[in-house]
């Protein structure tokens, strides 16, 4: 597999690093993942259960190897930097300055092995005057603005849906690692990463930004196209109490819906820009919706292009055929359900190796701290 030979070292816990992590994995890197005495990695024990492990932990830790180490400890820290001077990539994600007060950062480590890659995943990254905010995804997505364009019927800020700061954070920490591997290759040398949770969400904001670059303001919600200005950009209730969504606001999507619904006089309308406007075409769309069952405008939209989705809840989307053709879904060989990795290489595809570590499972690697371990 393209990452075979490559030892990552993840002192991470939770979701941004362990997610990161799990993706090298399935592509062949070794893992070895550092766990506290105690408890170990909390998500061992958050959450729901499949088999003898919590689900969370299944998804993020598979394909890996677990070493206990108390990095206070002296023979311990030892035994870490023995790991350190035979990896590749380094990860980190404790809050700024306390990597460096355990003498396992990225200067300790590149004194002993220039060719390592090290990433920090922080809240806010290890500058600025929000660097030791304590945070955890809800807190950054606030920080970054997302929350507030995310309300509800009744105009309030809504509870986000996903992780968005957390696996934002993990998959610009895995494009840094790539291209400093790949600076490695020409020089020789690795690099330090400071990954920021709230700078990853912020760059993912470049179709949301338009009020506040160009006009100095903040976007009123929801008159603005991607929250519910727009009456081909909206989540709509159906008969049965479900809902569909219509998702494209492309001339030829309107034409062809109002069309077909015998309403072609709101088809200019309906092509004005977002906000009051399309609230004319909002209300025929909002009755009409309500005269079939979603499953009955699931049949009718079939064949018909139109930028239209059934609203699935999350039990039907994730046994759909077309997660399942792509292996995004599947069962191990104990019938425990996995998400699959979606990098997907036509030559040199995943090899998902679906085992989860004991806690301290893979101790034995780092013998005396005098050892040097395996590579």
């Amino acid at each position: 597999m393209k990452l075979e030979g490559l030892r990552v070292l993840d002192l991470s816990l939770f979701l941004p690093g362990p997610h990161l992590t799990t993706m090298l994995a399935d592509h062949g890197a070794e893992v070895i993942k550092i766990e506290p005495p105690g408890e170990g990695e909390p998500t061992r024990h958050i959450g729901y259960r499949s088999g003898d492990a919590s689900v969370w932990f299944r998804n993020t830790h598979r394909g890996k190897k677990s070493i206990v180490l108390d990095l206070k400890n002296k023979e311990d820290h030892a035994r870490l930097l023995n790991l350190a001077d035979t990896s590749d990539v380094m990860i980190e994600a404790f809050r700024p300055g306390v990597v460096e007060r355990l003498g396992v950062d990225y200067a300790s480590i590149a004194k002993r092995n220039r060719g390592i890659v090290y990433a920090s995943i922080a809240g806010f990254g290890q500058t600025g005057p929000e660097r030791l905010r304590p945070a955890h995804d809800l807190g950054i997505e606030a920080l970054a603005g997302v929350v507030s364009l995310n309300l509800g019927r009744d105009g309030q800020p809504a509870q986000p849906h996903m992780p968005v700061a957390d696996i934002n954070g993990s998959m610009m920490a895995l494009a840094g690692i790539l291209m400093a591997l790949y600076r490695r290759e020409k020089t020789g040398e690795g690099d330090y990463i400071d990954i920021s949770m709230h700078d990853a969400t912020v760059s993912w904001l470049p179709n949301a930004v338009g009020s506040v670059f160009a006009e100095d303001r903040a976007p009123v919600v929801q008159q603005e196209r991607s929250w519910g200005g727009h009456s081909f950009y909206q989540i709509y209730p159906t008969k049965d109490q479900k809902h569909v969504v219509l998702s494209g606001v492309e001339a030829k999507f309107i034409r062809n819906l109002l069309t077909d619904f015998d309403r072609p006089d709101l088809i200019p309308t309906a092509l004005l820009p977002p906000g009051p406007a399309q609230e004319t075409v909002k209300a025929f769309l909002r009755a009409k919706f309500l005269e079939k069952t979603r499953d009955e405008w699931d049949a009718w939209m079939n064949g018909r292009d139109i930028c239209y989705a059934p609203v699935l809840d999350l039990h039907e989307a994730l046994h759909q055929p077309q997660l399942a053709q792509r292996n995004m879904v599947f069962r191990d060989a104990e019938g425990h359900l996995h998400i699959g990795n979606p990098i997907q290489f036509k030559n040199e595809p995943a090899q998902i190796n679906t085992a989860i570590p004991t806690m301290g499972q893979h101790n034995s690697l780092v013998g005396k701290p005098e050892e040097k371990p395996a590579s």
